[in-house]
């Protein structure tokens, strides 16, 4: 483990006070909560709302300042809210009927590439409540392992990556897990991978993403390519009832060989996410900064 500093410590004792606040309200009032939270976010961090308010202008320019400034506030109340679901995640339960309560599943692309026998990769993003598909396909019978890249903190690391497991997955560190991944998928499992973030040169190519040039991974394209395995693509968006609508979409097998279609293929993934966020732009993160490639 990293060295722990004083800074991870408190932002550690932070983080569970507020976690046992969160976990003993009903999860209705947790969410609400939650949201004030990141409406707070964005009062005490100015210059994360001005960056919100910065990419959205420049992926929809036809929007009045005023629409920018709206959506940007209610990105920060729908991060606030996810975060709150987040620190309950485990506390999902089957036998109260929470699948059925929460959740409107559509999977059978997911169903048709699993059949293929090579395992899948879920091509997903910072769309809606990404962490909390887990629990729905764990139920479907599915093992997910999740790629994600460690935190900062190494102890706030640790405790989400606890909460990340409570359904019997792995978590996979992007920065090294090329070979677990591999075997994950000789295994049969779903890897889930979050395609929309910075990856500096090398292992990543500028590829157009709101009409912005953004670093992405080609590493999962290769791999899809190499060892013909099945993308599918996966979202989970918050409905306006704090339900959840997760959906598979088209299973691809990608073409190609050589730099171009490697090009081509990452993206081609890239446009499918975008798509996905332009369906509800306040369920992107839009506070963080995706787009790193240096402009003419």
């Amino acid at each position: 483990m990293a060295k722990i500093s004083l800074k991870h410590k408190l932002e550690y004792y932070f983080l569970r006070v507020l976690a046992a606040l969160i976990r003993r309200l009903p999860r209705e009032q947790a969410l609400v909560l939650g949201g004030r939270l990141g409406l707070l976010a964005g009062m005490l961090l100015p210059k994360r709302r001005r960056l919100a308010e910065e990419n959205l202008q420049r992926a929809f320019p036809e929007w009045s300042r005023r629409k920018v400034a709206t959506l940007a506030w209610a990105n920060f109340q729908h991060v606030g809210t996810s975060s709150a679901d987040m620190l309950r995640i485990d506390l999902f339960d089957t036998r109260r009927g929470d699948l059925q309560r929460y959740f409107d599943l559509d999977l059978d692309e997911m169903r048709k590439a699993h059949d293929l026998g090579r395992g899948v990769i879920m091509l997903s993003g910072h769309f809606g409540f990404w962490e909390v598909g887990s629990f729905p396909l764990q139920q479907q019978g599915y093992r997910v392992d999740l790629v994600a890249k460690p935190m900062k903190n190494p102890l706030v690391d640790s405790y989400f990556e606890k909460m990340r497991k409570t359904y019997g997955h792995e978590v996979l560190n992007s920065r090294k897990g090329a070979r677990r991944i591999v075997k994950a998928l000789q295994q049969g499992d779903l890897v889930a991978v979050l395609l929309d973030q910075h990856i500096s040169p090398p292992g990543s190519i500028p590829v157009d993403f709101f009409g912005r040039k953004a670093y992405t991974t080609t590493a999962i394209t290769r791999l899809a390519m190499k060892y013909r395995i099945p993308l599918v693509p996966t979202f989970c968006q918050r409905l306006p009832d704090h339900r959840y609508k997760l959906w598979t979409e088209p299973m691809l097998l990608l073409e190609g060989e050589g730099e171009q279609a490697v090009a081509e293929n990452t993206q081609l993934l890239t446009k499918i996410i975008e798509k996905t966020i332009r369906k509800d732009p306040r369920q992107w993160f839009w506070m963080h900064k995706r787009w790193r490639v240096p402009e003419q």
